[in-house]
């Protein structure tokens, strides 16, 4: 039996980076303390949302990776024995900058990062204003919890990288988000669940709470957490989180399921690589 358990987490902005960050590090602790392998922080988990305006004075939220964020995560996943999933805005070189997630062992070493491929740029979400496109592929890391991959948020829309980190190996896919009620409420239903079944693996969708008005006033989304854990037949592990409070949710994993899966339904080998074209053209 390969089972893992897991941990996600949903907060509001906190109104400063370091009360966030140690907010943070009291999640992980207390995710340890139950007993989990592995955990990924909600999008941007160390500073606002800034996405709901476009102002330059939020290009100073940028660090690189790894660096001071990162590494103080690496040495408390160490203590801990503890996967973590860390997304940050991650500076590379002047003036460019990702929407990142590092993904650090269970012994503190940096495994490798995955930059958000799709950036939105709507009403509340204007991202091509602060990221670059991600173009570091679809790593999925062997970590000591199993095979993780990361996907970011808006990116969940598009198949194709679903697709990807199946095809490399993946045995679970966070999903940290951002997301506010309107379009997005029926997709966050449905989207992770489709994706898990197709792909058969599990996913990890956490989601931020909260509004965060002192910092955008009414310009800010309203984000609706909803966070949950869903199995490789698409079935929801556990309850959804709620929508407007604080959790850490923690759910076990059997990965044996993908295997089970997979011969039941054998999409792998199903597949038609050789006829798709259309996905594949500009």
């Amino acid at each position: 039996m390969a089972t893992i358990r897991a941990a996600i987490t949903q907060v509001a902005w906190t109104g400063g980076k370091e009360s966030m960050i140690a907010r943070h590090e009291e999640l992980a602790r207390e995710a340890a303390a139950a007993g989990t392998q592995v955990i990924g922080f909600q999008e941007l988990f160390n500073g606002p949302y800034f996405g709901a305006v476009q102002d330059q004075k939020y290009y100073a939220c940028v660090e690189p990776v790894p660096g001071p964020t990162v590494e103080r995560f690496q040495v408390l996943a160490a203590e801990l024995g503890l996967v973590m999933i860390l997304p940050v805005y991650e500076v590379a070189n002047e003036g460019e900058y990702y929407n990142t997630a590092a993904v650090v062992d269970a012994d503190g070493s940096l495994l490798g990062r995955y930059r958000k491929h799709h950036i939105p740029h709507l009403p509340a979400f204007w991202e091509k204003f602060y990221f670059r496109p991600g173009n570091l592929g679809y790593p999925v890391f062997d970590t000591a919890a199993g095979r993780v991959g990361v996907y970011i948020c808006y990116d969940r829309h598009f198949p194709e990288g679903w697709r990807e980190l199946g095809l490399n190996n993946a045995q679970l896919v966070f999903n940290p988000s951002a997301a506010k009620p309107g379009l997005s409420n029926r997709l966050w239903e449905i989207e992770q669940p489709a994706a898990a079944a197709a792909n058969q693996y599990f996913v990890a969708a956490n989601n931020r709470i909260g509004q965060e008005i002192g910092e955008f006033g009414a310009e800010a989304p309203h984000f609706y957490g909803s966070s949950y854990f869903v199995d490789p037949r698409g079935r929801f592990v556990g309850d959804v989180a709620s929508a407007d409070k604080e959790e850490i949710v923690i759910r076990d994993l059997d990965l044996d399921e993908i295997t089970r899966v997979r011969n039941d339904w054998q999409f792998y080998r199903d597949r038609r690589p050789d006829s798709y074209q259309r996905t594949v053209t500009a």
